[in-house]
């Protein structure tokens, strides 16, 4: 199973940070991690200390925290300034005192108390906590992303589950989301051949994302929705709803019946190729991670949906630099008249043609003919997707997941839920 604790650099194990990020030269940290050797007891030769902007908490570790006193009674843990249930602050941030003070900073067995000045409100901060949320310094450090690379030999064994394990219990969901988390795809065996079933089966991670096409779908080569993926014809490796500010996070596709030949899906890492492309050409790479690609969907009458700005092909998480979402689709790509220096015209149409050579390269492409009963689920921030051209009748279901309602469910079914609470 992956470290699920990856998805948020707060939960879980952690540890050092390797390289700083600048918008110029954007790495791709998609590496094995060790666990850093921090732990949240305080200082046994140290006290605590206070005055009257800060207090300072001494580590074992040899680190001391400086926690300012308005940020410290801004985040009081206690019931009546957080609401228990929901986990909303309830303290009214407004009015903490500018100059608040500590009256008195009593070092407990398991935390911190700290008696305030101005109204003698009591405040509780676990030690966990606080070195848990430390800003000065940070001492819980960055996890990057247990992420497992594939080509084309994942054919040998791919990511599974079974229908029956998904629908009978959270843990199997769990191992669903595990694996969609680590390999950025699975398949799901055993499904009735049914929309209804594949529906519940979806609803299993989060309610369904409605688009222009609808919520729950199910499509043949009928052009009923002006769009390519409504043909017989050959799609290129592509991610899903591009023109779109926030991209479906997950897609399930489930092959209802196919009276033909033809039609096998593809499926590309495009974490991979894009690791692939950043050592082979990084310069490419760079173009690829700044210039912006306006996108559309304006097939149908009665929609012309754009993003509220252009993305670039690779975006990259603004504050640790990690690789986060690849949006591509050649087709959906609208008029690029718009550059910040006009030389990157020629650069950025060599940058593509790099891009598009390692994905169509054979050891990138896993190509799988899909069956009833077989339900394919990626993810969409990660994994390319296309498909042979087809003959007959091809008749599918599926839908889509928004990705932080993927992220939600992977963390709540795979991580003690107080913990995930407790990094918030």
């Amino acid at each position: 199973m992956a470290q699920i604790s990856s998805v948020s650099s707060k939960v879980g194990n952690v540890v050092p940070s390797e390289v700083d990020v600048t918008p110029t030269e954007i790495p791709l940290r998609t590496y094995n991690v060790t666990k850093a050797d921090a732990r949240p007891v305080l200082s046994g030769h140290h006290k605590i200390n206070f005055d009257e902007r800060k207090v300072l908490v001494p580590w074992e570790e040899g680190k001391t925290s400086s926690f300012h006193n308005i940020w410290l009674r801004d985040h009081c843990q206690c019931e009546q300034c957080r609401h228990p249930i929901t986990k909303q602050r309830l303290v009214d941030t407004f009015s903490i005192p500018a100059n608040i003070q500590a009256l008195e900073v009593d070092a407990q067995e398991k935390g911190l108390k700290i008696l305030w000045k101005n109204d003698k409100h009591e405040s509780f901060y676990p030690y966990e906590w606080l070195h848990l949320h430390s800003y000065n310094p940070r001492l819980q450090k960055y996890l990057s992303p247990q992420f497992k690379f594939w080509g084309s030999e994942i054919h040998e064994k791919p990511p599974e589950v079974t229908y029956d394990e998904v629908m009978e219990s959270d843990k199997g969901v769990a191992k669903w989301t595990s694996k969609i988390y680590t390999y950025g795809f699975c398949f799901v065996d055993g499904v009735p051949v049914s929309p209804e079933a594949t529906q519940q089966l979806i609803q299993r991670i989060a309610f369904i994302r409605p688009t222009h096409y609808g919520g729950f779908w199910e499509f043949t080569a009928d052009l009923s929705k002006n769009d390519t993926a409504y043909t017989e014809l050959q799609l290129r490796a592509h991610t899903d709803t591009t023109y779109f500010s926030d991209p479906a996070g997950l897609q399930l596709f489930h092959l209802l019946e196919h009276k033909g030949d033809g039609g096998r899906s593809l499926l590309v890492d495009g974490f991979r190729a894009a690791r692939i492309l950043r050592d082979e050409h990084p310069d490419s790479y760079r173009i690829l991670s700044n210039v912006r690609i306006p996108a559309h969907a304006s097939g149908n009458e009665d929609v012309s949906i754009q993003p509220y700005a252009p993305f670039p092909v690779f975006n990259h998480h603004p504050v640790d630099g990690e690789l986060v979402q690849i949006r591509w689709n050649n087709d959906d790509r609208a008029t690029m008249d718009h550059w910040s220096d006009p030389h990157e015209v020629d650069k950025f149409y060599e940058a593509i043609r790099h891009w598009n050579e390692i994905l169509r390269r054979r050891d990138s492409e896993y190509w799988e003919q899909l069956v009833p009963g077989r339900a394919l689920i990626f993810d969409n921030w990660r994994v390319l997707h296309g498909r042979s051209a087809f003959t007959g009748s091809r008749r599918l279901c599926g839908a889509y997941v928004n990705h932080d309602d993927f992220i939600s469910r992977l963390l709540i079914t795979n991580t003690k839920r107080g913990d995930v609470l407790n990094a918030i």
